[in-house]
């Protein structure tokens, strides 16, 4: 009993030490570890677990963690793959602290920091596609997510709207298309 729940910290613990760029770069290897490695949940499961993840409030990787852990050993397993998603990162940024005051001025740092930035970029939008292919969007149904893009980014509407109004009209056409 003990073992799945140290085999849910070492593998968020891995997520967690391994990625950079925040929770959505995570999914990749997030999908490596829990899907095709451990085979704890299929890719639908995966997919449908990264959308409540998204959806709830809090930081991605840590609902993700929350989630999967939940459902493979109840809260206990939400708490085992939470710490080990957040150990590393918190050492981290602690060390990141304390570092950065002596080398804000370094130019060094600062291109690193410039260079990491197109990275992080690729490593958020890979998993956009990876997602969008699993989801099956198609180009007569892509205008979704491509009109909640624009009514936030250059409309200013809340994402938060967007989401209540989209969790509506899906549950609206889940029950019309059930009957």
């Amino acid at each position: 009993m003990m073992a799945k729940y140290c085999e849910l910290f070492y593998t968020f613990f891995k997520i967690g030490t391994f990625t950079v760029g925040g929770g959505y770069a995570m999914i990749p290897l997030m999908e490596r570890e829990v899907v095709e490695r451990h085979g704890w949940l299929t890719r639908e499961e995966f997919l449908d677990q990264v959308a409540l993840s998204q959806a709830m409030p809090g930081v991605f990787a840590v609902n993700m963690a929350a989630v999967v852990g939940h459902k493979l050993r109840g809260v206990g397993g939400s708490v085992a793959s939470i710490a080990g998603n957040i150990a590393m990162p918190i050492v981290f940024i602690l060390l990141l602290a304390v570092a950065f005051s002596h080398f804000r001025d370094n130019k060094v740092v600062e291109g690193f920091f410039l260079g990491v930035r197109p990275a992080v970029v690729a490593l958020i939008a890979a998993p956009v596609f990876t997602l969008a292919k699993a989801a099956k969007v198609t180009w007569s149904n892509c205008w979704t997510p491509v009109a909640a893009a624009v009514l936030i980014w250059l409309l200013g509407v809340s994402p938060v709207v967007i989401v209540l109004v989209a969790g509506m009209a899906g549950f609206v056409y889940g029950k019309i298309k059930k009957h």
